[in-house]
Formats: structure tokens, sequence, C-alpha cells
């Protein structure tokens, strides 16, 4: 595709300070009481005001209630060792909650687009996304940027590790196809001209089979590896996420949430959103819980393994 990304969400605005305007001066023995209380009032509005864009999310440090006010929410990661803990790839860096999605803080790489979340096991993660590879070994509080071999760009909509072989790595690159690395990201191989380019979602089960969300095709499967593909759903998908405990439980996202129970085959969908749904993720410690991001700014849980969901706060 030419340069797709997925719409953007505009942040509202944030609140002005109010200006104080005086009539008459105050008297001589007045002007510093007044002075005094002018001062309080102001640290009063300044605080007011900081509570606000902290609680909205403006890229600020403060914890926000809710989903942070970013332009985009692009991915999902939960911690093996917690399910409240979960990380949000936006289009602005990476938010953090420990409370199961109820506030979120800014955590790292402020600025930077990271579409993708992959976890190959514990406190090893990747991100990807408009010109951004980074790799985490501390659960994604510190980031080192990869620069691979063979790649055309870094410009990489989809991306996803082999749960078999964590080595394995599958990135769609924007406009030009799918690659492989089989060497842990020093280098990659196009695997495939005819898928990628228009991928915006990646997931690889363990049986090694991989699916593709392409925007303009639908879901697509693949038994050997990325080479040749067949579609299995006319949808066009931002989200895909497979469960660790039953693999042949899949969760989709972009018209609102789809669940397969059969691997990919058949879908169904359990939570209609007008608006659409982003990102979805499962619980790797506890895999009847599953997160979404929907397009409404909710953020939703599942605690059925996907056939019922609810809103978080």
């Amino acid at each position: 595709m030419a340069k797709k990304t997925k719409k953007k969400r505009r942040a509202g605005k944030r609140p002005a300070v109010p200006a104080v305007s005086g009539a008459a001066k105050p008297p001589l023995y007045r002007q510093r009481s007044v002075l005094s209380l002018a001062a309080v009032i102001f640290a009063a509005v300044l605080a007011a005001v900081i509570a606000v864009v902290a609680t909205r999310g403006g890229g600020g440090a403060g914890a926000s209630s809710g989903l942070p006010d970013t332009p985009d929410y692009h991915s999902l990661s939960v911690s093996p060792q917690s399910a409240n803990s979960i990380l949000l790839g936006t289009h602005y860096g990476l938010y953090h909650s420990s409370d199961g999605g109820k506030t979120w803080l800014a955590q790292a790489l402020a600025g930077k687009d990271a579409m993708n979340l992959a976890r190959p096991s514990g406190r090893t993660l990747w991100t990807a996304g408009h010109y951004v590879l980074a790799k985490s070994t501390d659960g994604g509080r510190s980031w080192s940027d990869v620069q691979p071999a063979g790649l055309p760009s870094l410009d990489i909509h989809g991306f996803a590790v082999d749960p078999r072989q964590p080595a394995t790595l599958y990135a769609a690159v924007a406009g030009r196809g799918l690659y492989r690395s089989t060497d842990n990201g020093v280098s990659f191989r196009p695997i495939s001209r005819e898928v990628g380019g228009a991928v915006m979602a990646l997931a690889v089960k363990p049986s090694g089979e991989v699916l593709a969300g392409d925007m303009q095709r639908g879901l697509l499967l693949s038994g050997d590896g990325g080479r040749t593909w067949r579609v299995v759903l006319r949808a066009q998908l931002i989200g895909l996420a497979v469960n660790p405990a039953n693999p042949k439980r899949v969760l989709a996202a972009g018209p609102g949430i789809l669940l397969s129970t059969d691997g990919g085959q058949k879908w169904r969908q359990p939570l209609k959103i007008k608006q659409g749904a982003g990102p979805v993720a499962w619980a790797p410690g506890n895999p009847n819980i599953a997160y979404a991001v929907g397009f409404d700014r909710r953020f939703y849980r599942s605690a059925d393994g996907g056939e019922t969901w609810s809103a978080v706060g």
C-alpha cells in the first residue's frame, strides 16, 4: 500500500489557564494580601490544569484515568507474571497499566510509533512500527534500536515472533512484502512479495502457521512459513492474537472483536464496536483473560476466553 496507516484520532484541546483581570488598583495596605491571594489562585488553577492534562494522558508523566489521549492505539502486550500488567503501544510511544487498564502511565519510546509488540518469552519484547525496530530485555522499560541487514525499509506495519523458535521473526514492510529473520533480527530475507505490503497484523501459531491481516485482501493463512497463502476471512483487520494455552482460539480486531475457536477457519463476532477496534492480546498467565482497545476510546476485557466483553472502568 502507499503509506497505509491507521486512522488518526486527534486529542481534544487542553483547557487554557483563565486570565485574571482586575479593576481599580487596591489600596497599599491591601495590595500585599491581594497579591498573596492571586498567587494562591494561580497555583490552584495551574495544579488543576496539570491534573487535567495528566488525567487525559497527553504525553506527560502523570497517570491517566482511562486510555491515554493519543492519536492512535496500535499494540498490546500482557505480562506473563500478572494479567493486570499491560503495555499499550501508541502513536506517541508506550504506556503501562498495572491495574488491568483502569489507569495508564507513559513508560518508554516517547514520540515513537509502536505499532507492534511481540513477546518471545519472559521479559524480552520486540516493538516495530513506522521506522522503529527495537528490543527490550527488561519487560519494556528500556529499549535498544536494531538495524538489521536485508530489510528494504524500517516502515514495519506487521511484526510477529514464532513461538516455537523465538529467533524466528516476521516483518511486514509497508508497500514491499513479508520478510523473515532466523537469527534473532540480525538479518532478514524476503519471503513473499505478494503478501506483506498491506499487512497491518501478524500472528504465528505454535504449529508454525502464519496469520496475516491484509487491509486489501482480508485475513490470510499460510502453512509454509509465509510462501503461499489463502484467504480465510474477508475483513480489514488491525489486531490478531493467538491464545497461548489453546492456539485454536484466536482473536481478531477490526469491525469490533472477532473470535475463532478452530484456529482461524471460522469466525463470529462477540462484540460489535461501531467505531472499530484495534489491538488485542491474551494474558499468558491466565489465558481466559483477554484485552482489546476500541476506537470508541474504551478498553475492553474478557474473562471467559473472548466469549463476552465489558468495558474497563
